[in-house]
């Protein structure tokens, strides 16, 4: 398994120059993107739904231990 990543700070161009350059390296991708206007899009890729939703359970556990090592 692969390590969960914040990109948190990055800017959006930052992450799209990453992706054309690691293009190749890349199985999937879920995006939410919030729009100037308040609009939000999301989705993802190629990724079926138990993929899917391994990524989202591995983001919610990093986002959870992130929370708490800050709170002690």
């Amino acid at each position: 398994m692969g390590n969960v990543e914040s990109l948190h700070g990055t800017t959006p161009a930052e992450i799209f120059t990453s992706g054309i350059e690691n293009v190749d390296r890349i199985e999937a991708v879920a995006l939410s993107v919030l729009w100037a206007d308040g609009t939000v899009s999301s989705g993802w890729s190629n990724a079926d739904a138990a993929q899917l939703a391994l990524l989202v359970l591995l983001l919610d556990e990093k986002m959870r231990r992130d929370a708490a090592s800050q709170m002690l």
